[in-house]
């Protein structure tokens, strides 16, 4: 199981620049126009977790394995994106498998980068891009709610299914995102949404871009995005693509003494990896072994079972027991050894729910 973010905001906000910082490459063009970005790009990144080295230091594993993230960056996406303007909705179907949306917002002023809309206004850039992500779901929803009614048809009857999806169709045509339609735990619902994975459904991180004289204290722009971000029920996060980007070679102690030198704690990598775990209610646990120290992804109260199906589906069929030491604990005794003569290491069963943390050994039979 990986985490996947999708990128979305309109041309020239940063989001290429984001996303070459974040993944470390230069594999999307940064370029002073719209729709430098014409091909999706995905890049799969390490999850940083300071925990795996600590681990490292007392099993001195031949590697090292973090989790991993996936991100997708798309075209800029225009007024009109929908409905065919622009490049950007011939991409939108890239970022619909994804799990959640990073949403970049312009909150600098800078003269000679060109706004594609001719000013500053990031809740009005935020208004742009949600409403044709509405409108794709529109799109696809009306495709979908046809081909029923043919099905219907044929059986000669309604069915449950159309009238859930016309109801979802009236609260977007009500201009409101799917993620606040009150149906949302049925079993209709969540077929629907397997099938068709509504664009408004999903978790959003606003990522405000500022210069780097606005890292250490939020400008008026960023404020903004924050406020509107609450009313949401959302998160944003602050971010300097452009330092992003300068910070790719360096070390990890060298990147953290820079950030503060800005007055920042934390990359805008971490920002988006801890806040997309906590949305998507994400936690890891650890393997240790001579051969391999690895970080396992999985959902906040996932079981023993579950957690080791992560690993092998026959891990989960098979499972007998997990030999369990918390974090604290291993790096406490010096290892699993010292851990389980200290009564450190407890034995769990099928009902045991993972905590985050986690040192896991499995034992399976197939």
């Amino acid at each position: 199981m990986g985490l996947s973010i999708g990128i979305v905001g309109l041309p020239n906000v940063g989001k290429s620049t984001t996303f070459n910082a974040l993944t470390k490459t230069q594999n999307a063009e940064a370029a002073n126009y719209p729709f430098c970005t014409i091909e999706p790009n995905k890049a799969i990144v390490a999850v940083p977790d300071i925990r795996l080295q600590e681990l490292a230091k007392i099993v001195n594993p031949q590697r090292i394995q973090h989790s991993m993230i996936e991100f997708i960056d798309i075209a800029g996406l225009v007024k009109g994106a929908s409905k065919g303007e622009g490049l950007g909705n011939q991409f939108l179907a890239n970022i619909k498998e994804s799990d959640m949306i990073l949403h970049i917002v312009r909150c600098f002023e800078d003269s000679n980068i060109t706004h594609v809309e001719g000013r500053i206004d990031p809740i009005s850039d935020i208004e742009i891009i949600e409403l044709e992500l509405l409108f794709a779901d529109m799109t696809t929803l009306q495709k979908r709610i046809e081909k029923i009614q043919k099905e219907n048809k044929a059986k000669k009857g309604s069915s449950t299914m159309l009238l859930l999806a016309q109801e979802i169709l009236q609260h977007l045509e009500s201009n409101q995102p799917i993620k606040t339609f009150a149906k949302r735990d049925s079993e209709e619902f969540y077929m629907l949404n397997r099938e068709l994975r509504f664009l408004t459904n999903k978790e959003v991180i606003y990522g405000a871009n500022v210069n780097e004289s606005d890292l250490a204290h939020d400008n008026e722009y960023v404020k903004k995005v924050r406020d509107y971000a609450i009313k949401n029920h959302s998160i944003a996060i602050k971010l300097c693509a452009k330092i992003e980007e300068e910070m790719i070679d360096m070390a990890d102690d060298e990147k953290r003494e820079f950030l503060e030198s800005l007055g920042a704690k934390q990359s805008g990598l971490e920002q988006i990896i801890r806040t997309g775990f906590e949305k998507l209610g994400l936690i890891s646990y650890f393997t240790a072994g001579v051969k391999e120290v690895r970080a396992w992804t999985i959902h906040k109260g996932d079981t023993a079972p579950v957690a080791a199906g992560v690993i092998h589906k026959d891990f989960e069929k098979g499972f007998i027991r997990a030999e369990t030491i918390r974090y604290e604990d291993f790096i406490k005794y010096g290892g699993e050894q010292k851990a389980k003569e200290a009564g450190a290491m407890r034995i769990e069963g099928k009902d045991y729910v993972v905590q985050d943390g986690d040192i896991m050994h499995f034992r399976f039979n197939v």
